[in-house]
């Protein structure tokens, strides 16, 4: 149903951007299957941890080395005319490691070199300035150890330590400063900064409860509209109450979410049912925020939602895994 409702914004913006939105349609409903296929033939155990770890390394270093810079942050390759979004990738490897690491952590990684691994890919998406992907990995894995870690003083630590951190970026990096800065008073930067947020407040005040209708709006207005601020768009043609409704829609895949993973019986499946789960539920919520200043703005898509090859497929394979844990499965799978 989100993709019904996206699409059609889409097509409002872009003519041309719904025409290639339709085919990653396609393209992630065909991975889809073929993720449900492989996933459940040969990577429902937890034997891969080296091998998710290594490929999420080798993304970064293609990234790293052949990435263009776009909208200010490193994370893209571009190949005949494709842009490829590697982070994309990474955050559904992200979760395989970690819960690959949480079935079987008595035989695999010691626990510091897990967490330095860990930090380690959560400060490379922080170096090349993708502070949304950086922010969603880290609340996913605090999501999945506050499950699975006995010593809650540790993870007390972690979320302490992650707070120095976010405090001193803010003074040492200048992009940083300037998404702060523009967040708490946009109005004074509305023609620099801030010039996104407000726009979208305007395009959401705009559309009241049911909104201006569909093509009567000015999207356009605001930048990387069909990308960062669908959500505002919608909501200014189609109203708060359609707002409302997508909000509602995210909560009612969050509950299913949490259901399978309380259902499944495979630890592995369920730790990756539950990371799978909260990268919806988080990505939602702070692309939502974002786009009513509730948190600063981070640049992520909505799933689902928004515009992108990279993101559609990859919101495919999560929810192609999803249907995997929805699955009776056996009990334990361990490394051999």
């Amino acid at each position: 149903m989100l993709l019904t409702i996206g699409l059609p914004m889409i097509y409002r913006i872009d003519k041309e951007l719904a025409f290639r939105q339709t085919l990653w349609y396609i393209f992630g409903l065909i991975v889809f299957f073929i993720v449900i296929f492989v996933f459940k033939k040969y990577f429902i155990t937890n034997r891969y941890t080296y091998l998710y770890m290594g490929v999420i390394y080798i993304m970064f270093i293609m990234t790293f080395i052949f990435g263009s810079r776009i909208k200010g942050s490193i994370n893209w390759i571009k190949f005949n005319g494709i842009s490829f979004q590697p982070s994309e990738v990474i955050k559904i490897l992200f979760i395989l490691f970690i819960a690959s690491y949480f079935t079987n952590r008595d035989k695999k990684l010691k626990k510091s070199y897990f967490l330095f691994i860990v930090y380690s890919i959560i400060g490379l998406f922080f170096f090349q300035k993708d502070l949304g992907s950086a922010l969603l990995l880290y609340l996913v894995f605090m999501s999945i150890y506050y499950l699975n870690e006995e010593n809650k003083f540790a993870l007390l630590m972690n979320l302490f330590g992650a707070i120095i951190v976010g405090i001193n970026s803010i003074i040492i990096f200048d992009h940083v400063k300037v998404r702060m800065i523009s967040w708490i008073n946009p109005w004074k930067y509305i023609d620099g900064a801030g010039y996104q947020i407000t726009q979208s407040l305007f395009a959401i005040s705009e559309g009241g409860y049911l909104g201006v209708g569909l093509g009567k709006g000015h999207p356009k207005y605001i930048p990387e509209v069909q990308t960062d601020f669908i959500f505002s768009a919608i909501i200014e043609e189609m109203g708060i109450l359609m707002g409302i409704a997508i909000v509602l829609l995210y909560i009612l895949f969050i509950y299913k979410g949490i259901k399978i993973t309380l259902n499944q019986k495979n630890n592995f499946i369920r730790q990756v049912a539950l990371g799978i789960t909260m990268m919806t539920g988080f990505q939602a919520f702070i692309i939502i925020g974002g786009s009513i200043k509730l948190i600063p703005l981070t640049g992520i898509t909505l799933p689902f939602v928004s515009y992108g090859g990279s993101s559609i497929v990859m919101s495919f394979v999560s929810i192609g895994l999803l249907q995997v844990a929805s699955q009776e499965l056996e009990g334990e799978f361990h490394s051999e």
